[in-house]
C-alpha cells in the first residue's frame, strides 16, 4: 500500500488556513453577508420586525393564489442557450427614458416604506442614486415629493399615482412631483377599488401602528424596531398628513371607480412628461393603452395584492411585446425574486423590471445596506445568466429568447 510522505508542517502556510473574523456589532451583519439570494433576506426580515410588517409585506389578496401563479410562471422560464460565445464582457446596461441604466431593474414604488425601516424611502432612493438605477415614490409614501428630492437630489425619481376621485387633490399630488422634479409619471390603473387583504385584516393594520394589548408582547419581541419607530417622527402617508382613519376609508378616497381610459388623457394635458401606466392585465388593454401616446406600460397584477386569480403578467408578456413593443416600452413586475427572473423577462421582450416585495425584504433585513444587498444579488445572477446562456447585452439577451414551459 502507498503512503503519504509525512512533513513537518509549515506554519506560514497553517496561518494562512485562518480565517477568524470578529464579530460585530451589528448581530445581523453576518447573516446579510451571507446571504446567497432574496430568499435568504426575507428570512433575515422576518427575524427583525413585527409579523404585522412582514406579512403586509409578503400577503397578497385573498386566498394568495395570484402570487403564487405568478412565482410559478417565473420558475418555469426555460432560457435558449448558445455555447462559444466570447462573454469576457458582460453589458447589463439599457437607455430608459433617454437616459442609460446600469441594470434593467427599477425600484417600484411600494406604501408605507419607514413601516419596514425608519429611513424609509430615501435609502432605498440613495441605493437607486448610487447604483445608477431609477426610483419609483408611491403616493402612499412616508416621505413626501419634496422631501425625497431633499434627501437625494441626485437620484433619477419617478412618481407613482392614483386617480383620486377629487381630481383637484391628484392635481395637487402632481404638482409636488414637478415642483421635486420628478421625471415620470406612473400612473397606477389596476385599483379601482382596494384588493381584499385578509393578513392584513386580521393582523389589525394601521398606519401608524395602534398599541394594544398584544402590541406589548410585539415591543418586546422586537425592541429595536419599535424604538426607531417611536424616535424618527411621526409615521404617516406623507401626501395625506394628519390622515388618522383607517386604512380603508383612505383607500375610499384614494381609489376612483369611474376611472376611464379618458382620464390618461385628462393626465397627459396636465403632466408635460412621460407617462408610464401601471396595472396593464391584458393584451386588449395594452393596445388601448398604446394608442393614447404613453411612453410606456408596466404589466402587473399589483404583486397579487388586488385581484386574486388574476391573470399572470409574464404569461401574457411576449405577445403584447409583439403588438405594442415597437410603440412604447413594455415593463413587467410582480414576484421578480432574482437576476434569473430579470433575464426571463428581458429574454421574453421587456425593456426591464419592476421589483417591491424585493427590496423590501432587504430594507426590514438590514435598512440600505440590505437593499444593496439585494441589488448585488440580482446583478450576480443576471451576469452569470448572460454569461451562460451566451449573451454579452440585452439586445442578444432578447435575439437569443425564452419559453415558458407548460
Amino acid at each position: 500500500m502507498l503512503k503519504s510522505e509525512r512533513k513537518f508542517p509549515s506554519l506560514p502556510y497553517f496561518w494562512s488556513l485562518i480565517d477568524f473574523k470578529l464579530p460585530s456589532l451589528n448581530p445581523y451583519k453576518g447573516k446579510l453577508d451571507r446571504a446567497q439570494t432574496v430568499s435568504d433576506l426575507a428570512k433575515v426580515a422576518k427575524k427583525r420586525v413585527p409579523k404585522v410588517v412582514f406579512d403586509y409585506v409578503e400577503g397578497s389578496a385573498v386566498d394568495e393564489v395570484s402570487y403564487a401563479r405568478s412565482r410559478d410562471a417565473w420558475d418555469r422560464v426555460e432560457f435558449n442557450s448558445k455555447v462559444l460565445r466570447d462573454v469576457s464582457l458582460i453589458d447589463t446596461s439599457e437607455i430608459i427614458l433617454g437616459r442609460k441604466v446600469d441594470l434593467p431593474i427599477i425600484f417600484s414604488p411600494t406604501g408605507y416604506t419607514r413601516l419596514m425601516h425608519h429611513v424609509g424611502e430615501p435609502a432605498v432612493a440613495n441605493v437607486a442614486f448610487e447604483k445608477n438605477l431609477v426610483y419609483s415614490l408611491s403616493t402612499m409614501g412616508t416621505t413626501s415629493p419634496a422631501e425625497l428630492a431633499q434627501a437625494v437630489p441626485g437620484a433619477r425619481k419617478w412618481f407613482q399615482l392614483y386617480v383620486m376621485k377629487n381630481r383637484k387633490d391628484s392635481l395637487a399630488v402632481i404638482k409636488q412631483a414637478k415642483d421635486s422634479g420628478f421625471e415620470a409619471l406612473i400612473l397606477t390603473v389596476d385599483t379601482p377599488v382596494a384588493g381584499l387583504r385578509y393578513r392584513d385584516n386580521r393582523n389589525g393594520l394601521t398606519i401608524p401602528p395602534k398599541i394594544r394589548l398584544n402590541t406589548v408582547l410585539a415591543i418586546a419581541r422586537k425592541p429595536i424596531w419599535w424604538l426607531n419607530l417611536f424616535t424618527t417622527g411621526k409615521l404617516e402617508f406623507a401626501a395625506f398628513r394628519g390622515w388618522d382613519k383607517p386604512l380603508s376609508e383612505l383607500a375610499g378616497l384614494i381609489f376612483d371607480p369611474s376611472t376611464t381610459f379618458a382620464d390618461i388623457k385628462w393626465l397627459k394635458s396636465v403632466w408635460d412628461g412621460p407617462i408610464i401606466v401601471k396595472g396593464i392585465q391584458s393584451v386588449a388593454d395594452a393596445k388601448e393603452v398604446a394608442k393614447l401616446g404613453v411612453s410606456g406600460i408596466i404589466l402587473s397584477n399589483h404583486g397579487g395584492r388586488q385581484l386574486d386569480r388574476g391573470p399572470v403578467p409574464l404569461e401574457i408578456l411576449p405577445e403584447v411585446v409583439k403588438v405594442v413593443g415597437k410603440k412604447v416600452d413594455v415593463y413587467i413586475d410582480g414576484a421578480v425574486m432574482s437576476g434569473l427572473d430579470v433575464l426571463s423577462a428581458i429574454a421574453l421582450g421587456a425593456k426591464a423590471v419592476f421589483i417591491g416585495r424585493a427590496y423590501l425584504y432587504g430594507i426590514m433585513a438590514d435598512g440600505e445596506r440590505g437593499v444593496n444587498k439585494v441589488i448585488e444579488l440580482m446583478r450576480r445572477e443576471l451576469v452569470n445568466g448572460m454569461a451562460l446562456t451566451g449573451a454579452r447585452n440585452l439586445k442578444e439577451v432578447r435575439a437569443n429568447g425564452a419559453k415558458i414551459r407548460s
